[in-house]
């Protein structure tokens, strides 16, 4: 079950904003913040709480431009505009486009290319392509395999450095089939990315390739995130897209960000063995553990990356155990499911290898990294923010 939209009356939203009854009735009529009528007053509507919040948030920082600062930095307003993607409504947009529909009506080229450049039919794919085997490092993660033999390729690329936005983005082709090949521990080539990546790993599986390409697309960008914005800081050094890459792959793999599938993983290999999902969730929230992969910020009534990929899946008894998981999870917190749980709920289903949601997650998000890239080598500027010191004061 989502978690429901709390609501407040006209006196509690207008004195939390501090205005009139007439200036929150202009907000409404402006889309600032959503009402709806009273059950049995019709002359009375109740207004939604998280939008009155986010404008009286708004509005202090206004008047203090420090915490408007503080707050940019902790989910809050953007910091660096940006074209590529927009979330809102609860649903996720890359260049005005649902991202939802382009996972289900368009190739991943296309989508690259309307990332990249605005337009599904960019000229940028007739590149030449870098591959590796990659058995000599098969023993370690496919993302730190990847972090290896970047920087050696880009040393070999002679192309590495041209920044101008085709260049950009066709060096962002090579790399993103340069990590499908890491990640397929081949250099052999499909036609296709997904291709590639489900003839390696689910060859018998007539679905993989569209689930597959599916869950790069939805995982291509995410506005600005923490590795969206580490790779936007090293493009804006005027560092080579291959080193964009390989410091994106650095965030992603952290714990809190695309390192997450890990702590799903587990969730579902403990789900699998309890008798009562419920009371098995309940238990690791007593134990201070928490249900990863349930509940976004920017998603209150769930995400929708995560919805698609779910409703594509075939019937499987991996399905089944991840629907008991998501039953038993709304149950108990009242969230919906994460794209990493999403994605660790595909790689069970087709029997991938281990850490192959992980990998999905960093061959798509590379296509967002280079899009940001692309923008800040076009704005030309470092970004370079201030410490507000709290240390001790100069002698």
């Amino acid at each position: 079950m989502a978690r429901k939209t709390e609501w407040l009356d006209a006196k509690e939203a207008t004195r939390l904003l501090g205005v009139s009854r007439a200036t929150l009735y202009a907000y409404v009529s402006r889309g600032y913040v959503r009402s709806e009528p009273v059950l049995g007053m019709p002359r009375e509507r109740r207004y939604a709480r998280e939008d009155v919040e986010r404008l009286r948030v708004r509005a202090e920082e206004r008047r203090n431009p420090e915490k408007a600062a503080e707050n940019a930095l902790r989910w809050g307003m953007p910091i660096l505009e940006s074209s590529i993607t927009l979330i809102a409504g609860g649903k996720l947009y890359y260049r005005g486009h649902d991202a939802a529909e382009l996972a289900r009506m368009r190739t991943l080229e296309e989508v690259a290319s309307l990332i990249w450049t605005g337009s599904f039919d960019a000229d940028l794919f007739d590149t030449p392509l870098h591959v590796v085997g990659g058995q000599s490092a098969a023993d370690l993660p496919i993302l730190a395999r990847a972090q290896s033999v970047l920087p050696l390729v880009a040393a070999r690329d002679p192309l590495a450095f041209d920044l101008r936005p085709r260049g950009v983005a066709q060096t962002g082709w090579r790399i993103v089939n340069l990590l499908t090949s890491v990640a397929a521990e081949s250099r052999e080539l499909e036609p296709t990315v997904e291709e590639t990546l489900a003839r390696a790993w689910a060859p018998n599986a007539k679905k993989a390739p569209a689930l597959i390409r599916a869950a790069l697309i939805l995982c291509a960008d995410h506005e600005l995130n923490v590795s969206a914005f580490t790779a936007r800081c090293v493009a804006s050094a005027g560092s080579n897209p291959y080193a964009v890459v390989v410091a994106g792959l650095a965030a992603l793999e952290g714990a809190k960000h695309g390192g997450a599938t890990e702590r799903v993983e587990e969730l579902f290999e403990e789900m699998r063995r309890a008798r009562d999902p419920r009371k098995a969730l309940a238990d690791r929230l007593r134990r201070g553990a928490g249900i990863d992969g349930f509940g976004h910020k920017l998603y209150p009534e769930g995400d929708p990356r995560a919805a698609l990929l779910l409703s594509m899946l075939p019937k499987s008894k991996e399905l089944a155990l991840a629907q008991k998981i998501t039953e038993a999870a709304e149950s108990v917190i009242g969230e919906q499911p994460t794209v990493d749980f999403a994605l660790v709920a595909l790689s069970r289903v087709l029997a991938l290898p281990r850490g192959a949601a992980l990998a999905l997650f960093a061959i798509g998000r590379t296509i967002g990294w280079i899009a940001h890239a692309i923008e800040q080598y076009e704005q030309g500027t470092m970004i370079r923010p201030r410490a507000k010191y709290v240390g001790q004061k100069p002698m």
